[in-house]
């Protein structure tokens, strides 16, 4: 049973393109909806901290587990099943019959992780049902770049190295994080230290190019070692202790949802994100387009997220967004910036929102 702060509601909404979605709720229905889109490995509890101040200054907040997460059904999470339904216009076929259901004609979208993609791409492909969109972690730099041809995958095999997300794509990547030794709590206690501001070895900065001489200097749960999975990759880095902003109990939240589905859901969003058909198709949804509508960036100070795709924060800023409101680096905070400053995320998002 998740353990909610006061005011937040938890409500099933049955088909919204094929699924029965489960979602978390704040404030009253009618007034200016704002969307919130979790990434992984987490789920709609990931928003809990921020909503409530949302909600009490007047909107009505939805917050999904998105396709193949959490309490929402209807998803196909065989590594040989359905792929083609885990593709990025689907997600935002995925939000825009939420909202439809909920008959919401207008709202404001804020992703997070891999959520902050499929918030972009909503902006780019329906700016007249969102009003805004916030894009936090992950920037968007439109077509998608990579790893998608060259020898990127080779030269980093020679320097001992890996990319995660091609990691991610590959069968044996939910059985090592869902059957680690550890166990799932431990592991996530693990990966979220990692990729917080309280693991020191986090001080991002820019890289000089899509290179494997300049990826390997990312930390290991981005460019992990060639012999190791994601479950050896991040045990060494368990801490000693549970972190102020995630209790054992909150954690217990995500780890049971991945002990009953496993990963394989969210695991598919990398495998279409590293198929070079869906990349092309996905290249032909934003060419020659720009997000228009108002825009802003939140991640944490401590977040390589912001430079794992090098030249795309850069290029959000300076071609992709045509109204970017800012873009804030939040002290105090890694990659979960939502939990580890709840507090100067909804004070941005707030002061983004009223303006």
């Amino acid at each position: 049973m998740q353990a909610l702060p006061f005011g937040i509601r938890s409500r099933r909404v049955d088909g919204v393109n094929g699924l029965s979605m489960h979602c978390l709720e704040a404030g009253e229905p009618g007034r200016p909806c704002v969307l919130l889109l979790h990434g992984f490995p987490e789920l709609s509890y990931s928003w809990r901290k921020v909503m409530p101040a949302l909600a009490a200054a007047g909107y009505y907040v939805i917050a999904p587990d998105q396709r193949g997460y959490g309490g929402t059904t209807g998803w196909d999470g065989r590594y040989d099943g359905d792929l083609e339904s885990y593709r990025m216009l689907n997600l935002v076929q995925d939000c825009l019959s939420l909202l439809s259901k909920l008959k919401i004609e207008r709202a404001h979208v804020v992703g997070h992780d891999f959520g902050s993609p499929v918030a972009a791409y909503c902006a780019l492909t329906q700016p007249d049902v969102f009003r805004s969109v916030v894009l936090m972690s992950a920037p968007f730099g439109g077509k998608p770049i990579g790893g998608r041809s060259g020898s990127i995958h080779e030269e980093l095999a020679a320097l001992g190295r890996k990319h995660y997300q091609w990691y991610y794509s590959t069968r044996e990547a939910d059985k090592n994080m869902r059957r680690c030794p550890q166990g799932v709590h431990a592991f996530l206690r693990a990966y979220y230290h990692y990729k917080s501001a309280d693991w020191p070895g986090n001080k991002p900065f820019p890289l000089k190019g899509w290179i494997a001489s300049e990826l390997v200097k990312m930390p290991t749960y981005y460019i992990m070692d060639l012999d190791k999975g994601m479950a050896e990759t991040v045990a060494p880095y368990m801490p000693a202790r549970p972190a102020e902003w995630l209790t054992d109990k909150e954690l217990g939240v995500y780890a049971d949802a991945f002990e009953r589905n496993g990963f394989q859901g969210g695991l598919q969003w990398y495998r279409c994100a590293t198929n070079p058909t869906y990349s092309a198709e996905l290249g032909a949804a934003v060419a020659g387009r720009t997000i228009d509508i108002p825009s802003l960036y939140i991640a944490g100070a401590s977040d390589w997220g912001v430079h794992q795709k090098p030249g795309e924060f850069e290029r959000m800023q300076n071609s992709m967004c045509t109204d970017m409101r800012g873009c804030h680096l939040v002290q105090g905070a890694g990659h979960w910036v939502q939990q580890e400053q709840p507090e100067k995320t909804a004070a941005l998002l707030l002061g983004f929102l009223k303006a």
